[in-house]
């Protein structure tokens, strides 16, 4: 079984694309930014779809020094939490950034504050959230396992593709994940090819997730990637 993302069709309406992507799978991952921004469950619960929702992460840094804005990216969170309630759907997050390497200390305060906030409202709200492994994007955290003490005991979200990129992808599937993003690249670009289009192993990241019996997600930038990914899938 696999979900897919709405990434793959992010640039037509977010109808459109649950149209289009309930015809190949019953599970999908609302990519919650730009036409695919949700104000509420509504048009979800119209489809029969079991979904997971990532975020807001374009205008959102709940790592932020500024605690307005780290605040207010809470908000966009706890958003998504009443919205994922209503749909019984788990919420993916980004675990934020800081602005100058010398605020990196207080900006890891920041987002252990966040996800203290973050963890009581997922008590609130009854759902699950994960928090995911960053690209190769500067200033950016939980980019290396060795900052996965970061999140402590929430759940981790492992992103194939971005783990590559920053080449340890083998030590991060040595932990333990609870959701996982599959996408391919050639090592430099966070580029959410096909998979089989890039240089990752697929192999040992399918044996992980069939070990941890999680449903993985094709966050791959095309709907004909897609289609492609789902034909390799085929062979695990």
């Amino acid at each position: 079984m696999f979900a897919v993302s709405t990434f793959c069709l992010h640039s037509i309406p977010l109808t459109a694309a649950l149209d289009q992507l309930t015809a190949i799978t019953d599970h999908i991952e609302i990519m919650g930014d730009g036409l695919h921004h949700l104000d509420s469950a509504d048009l979800l619960t119209s489809y029969s779809a079991r979904y997971t929702i990532h975020a807001p992460c374009r205008g959102t840094n709940i790592a932020s020094l500024l605690e307005p804005i780290r605040q207010a990216s809470v908000e966009v969170v706890r958003q998504c939490f009443g919205i994922a309630a209503e749909v019984n759907a788990g919420v993916v997050v980004h675990p934020g950034y800081f602005a100058w390497a010398e605020e990196r200390a207080k900006a890891e305060q920041q987002l252990k504050k966040s996800l203290l906030d973050l963890s009581l409202l997922a008590k609130e709200y009854s759902v699950r959230y994960f928090v995911e492994n960053m690209g190769n994007w500067e200033y950016f955290f939980l980019k290396t396992p060795d900052e996965l003490h970061l999140i402590g005991d929430i759940p981790f979200a492992l992103d194939a593709g971005h783990a590559h990129q920053n080449h340890c992808l083998a030590e991060f599937l040595s932990f333990p994940a609870a959701h996982y993003h599959l996408h391919d690249n050639d090592g430099t670009e966070d580029s959410h090819l096909a998979l089989g289009k890039g240089t990752i192993d697929f192999e040992p990241v399918m044996k992980a997730v069939q070990k941890n019996r999680i449903i993985p997600v094709l966050e791959v930038a095309t709907f004909e990637g897609v289609m492609e990914s789902i034909r390799l899938l085929s062979r695990f």
